[in-house]
């Protein structure tokens, strides 16, 4: 069996049927419809307390129309902290440019007008990973700001990234945080916690609503494949291409200013935007 009739066997129906927390959409859901959920969630993860957050549904925040937006999977804020809480289950191999983008769109995201830069909030991007892009044998690897002369001087702008690899879970020592990694590979739930996430993973996918609109998002992706493809745009930026081509039109962006943006025809944006 070739590859092509094996990936056109992978239904969006057998994947919602087989989907664990590790799916972007399921994750997304129980995230948004359950901030207790998220909140101890981030506990976990940061290992800090959390008194509250405001979800913000799946949204873009847009700079300008010559920038490109950010869909953020997980967006929370509270008084002094915004996080970024994505579910990463394949390496795109820009993540470390994403968590920059993200990091510096939240800012302007969260800083009004006329506010001191001293009342940025804390900004914490968290990329839950399945494999390791690093390649170093990690379970967590967070970043921050550095002196290179000296790495004990802090810069202290308070924007933080951690990417969680799921894979080396084994090697984590935080208990809590390795039960949820191992849930995320497909382990059985081993805490109060996890048994709840596996619970709502189950209830997410009974529900009706939902699945009506994973199956047409799934839709929506192979087209904008395709279309991508039939476009003329190399296959690994086409996706980008054609999330740029339509955050740009909703925004108010010529057809002309577009395709002069992103390189393409104006045909090519008009068959993007038409759908």
């Amino acid at each position: 069996m070739n590859k092509s009739k094996q990936e056109e066997e992978i239904t969006p129906e057998k994947k919602w049927k087989s989907a664990t927390i590790a799916n972007n959409f399921i994750f997304y859901k129980i995230m948004r419809h359950n901030p207790d959920v998220c909140t101890e969630l981030l506990e976990i993860l940061l290992e800090m307390e959390i008194d509250h957050i405001e979800m913000h549904g799946e949204e873009t925040i847009e700079t300008d129309f010559e920038s490109k937006g950010i869909r953020l999977d997980v967006y929370a804020k509270n008084d002094s902290k915004a996080f970024n809480l994505e579910m990463q289950a394949s390496d795109s191999k820009e993540l470390p440019e994403r968590s920059r983008y993200y990091q510096g769109c939240i800012d302007v995201d969260t800083l009004q007008s006329g506010q001191k830069y001293k009342e940025l909030k804390d900004s914490y991007v968290i990329f839950i990973c399945i494999s390791d892009l690093f390649e170093k044998g990690l379970p967590c690897y967070r970043f921050e700001n550095l002196c290179l002369e000296n790495n004990s001087i802090k810069l202290n702008d308070r924007s933080y990234k951690y990417f969680f690899i799921a894979s080396n879970c084994d090697k984590i020592l935080n208990e809590k945080q390795k039960a949820f990694m191992e849930l995320v590979i497909g382990r059985k739930p081993k805490d109060k916690f996890c048994e709840r996430l596996a619970r709502l993973t189950e209830e997410a996918k009974k529900n009706t609503q939902w699945r009506k609109q994973y199956m047409e998002w799934e839709r929506q992706r192979t087209y904008d494949y395709e279309s991508g493809k039939e476009a003329g745009i190399a296959e690994g930026a086409q996706q980008k291409a054609i999330e740029d081509a339509r955050s740009f039109y909703a925004n108010g962006a010529s057809i002309e200013l577009i395709a002069k943006s992103l390189h393409m025809t104006e045909e090519q944006v008009r068959e993007i935007v038409s759908k």
